[in-house]
C-alpha cells in the first residue's frame, strides 16, 4: 500500500482575546477576501511590520524588474542591483532626483507601472492609518478580581470599574454573562451563557468609580454555585461596557473578561473614593482593585 502522509491535526485558532480560553476550528486565521478587517484588527506592531514588509516588497519586485533590462536606467550600473532598488525607492516616493532616470521605453513602462503603484499603497496606507488613530477607544480601568460578598443581607457578585479619562462620559450602559459547563438531565455537555442581572446597568453620568451589583438570589444563573462549583463548571465572566464619550463625539466600546479564579469569595472592595469637608469627592484609582477580608456574615450562596 502506498504510503499515505498523515495530516497534522488542525491548530484551534483563539476566539477574541487569547484569555478567554475561547477557539474554532474550520475557519481560516486571517481571511484575504476580507482585508480591510485584518488591517484593522492587527495590533499596531503587527500593522508596521506589514505595511513596512509590502512597502519593501514593493521595491524589491521593482528593482528586480529594473534588473532585467540593463540600460534601462540612466547613470545605473549594468546589473547593479542596490541601483535599481535605490532608483525604485525614488520612483514609488516620486522624487525624482533626477540622478537615475528611465532611458527606453521599457525603463518608462516599468517606472509608469511603480509610480501607479505607490500612489495607491500611500492611499491605501494613509486611509488605513487614519481608520486606526480615528477609531473611538474607551479608557476604561477594571478591578483584578470580581467578588462575591454580602450586600443588603444577600450574597452578590460585584465588579467595579472606572473611567480613565478626565473627560465626562455618560450614558453608560454594561451587561454582565457568565458562561457556565452544563449537563443537560440526557448527560449531553454544553456550554450555556446567562444573563446576570444588575442592580443598576445604566448610569447617566460615568466619570467616577463605578459598582456592579448582582444578586445572587433564587432567580440567578449563580444561584447554588460556591467557588468549587464554579470551579467544575469553568465559570467565565465576560462584561460588556458602552458609553458616550463628547469629547471624541462618539460611543465607545469595551469588554473584560473575569476567569473562574479571579472570583474571590468572601472578599470586597475597599474604598477608593473620599470626600473632603467641601463635598468634593476624590477618586483613588489606584486602589481600585484593592480588597478586604467582607466583615459581615457571608450567606452560602
Amino acid at each position: 500500500m502506498p504510503n499515505r502522509k498523515r495530516r497534522r491535526p488542525a491548530r484551534p485558532i483563539p476566539v477574541g482575546r487569547p484569555e478567554f480560553g475561547l477557539a474554532k476550528l474550520g475557519v481560516p486565521r486571517f481571511d484575504f477576501r476580507d482585508p480591510y478587517h485584518l488591517a484593522v484588527s492587527l495590533t499596531w506592531p503587527a500593522f508596521t511590520a506589514v505595511m513596512l514588509g509590502c512597502w519593501l516588497a514593493i521595491n524589491l519586485g521593482f528593482a528586480l524588474l529594473y534588473v532585467l533590462s540593463p540600460g534601462a536606467i540612466a547613470n545605473a550600473r549594468p546589473g547593479s542591483f542596490s541601483d535599481g532598488f535605490f532608483f525604485s525607492i525614488e520612483t514609488l516616493a516620486t522624487v525624482g532626483y533626477g540622478v537615475m532616470a528611465p532611458t527606453t521605453l521599457y525603463g518608462h513602462i516599468i517606472s509608469a507601472t511603480e509610480i501607479v503603484t505607490g500612489m495607491a499603497f500611500t492611499a491605501i496606507f494613509t486611509g488605513l492609518l487614519f481608520v486606526r488613530f480615528s477609531r473611538p477607544k474607551a479608557k476604561i480601568i477594571y478591578a483584578d478580581d470580581a467578588v462575591v460578598t454580602t450586600h443588603d443581607g444577600q450574597p452578590a457578585l460585584m465588579l467595579r470599574l472606572a473611567n480613565g479619562r478626565l473627560t465626562m462620559m455618560s450614558s453608560a450602559n454594561a451587561r454582565l454573562f457568565v458562561l457556565l459547563a452544563e449537563r443537560t438531565s440526557e448527560g449531553t455537555f454544553f456550554r450555556r451563557i446567562h444573563d446576570l442581572r444588575l442592580q443598576q446597568s445604566h448610569l447617566p453620568l460615568f466619570g467616577m468609580p463605578w459598582t456592579l451589583v448582582h444578586i445572587i438570589d433564587g432567580a440567578s444563573p449563580l444561584h447554588g454555585h460556591g467557588a468549587e462549583t464554579l470551579a467544575r463548571s469553568d465559570a467565565r465572566l465576560f462584561l460588556t461596557i458602552e458609553a458616550r464619550d463628547h469629547v471624541l463625539a462618539g460611543l465607545v466600546q469595551d469588554m473584560k473578561y473575569y476567569p473562574v479564579a479571579r472570583i474571590r469569595f468572601g472578599m470586597r472592595f475597599a474604598d477608593a473614593v473620599t470626600v473632603d469637608g467641601e463635598g468634593r469627592a476624590t477618586a483613588d484609582l489606584s486602589r481600585i482593585s484593592l480588597l478586604e477580608p467582607d466583615g459581615g456574615t457571608h450567606p452560602s450562596t
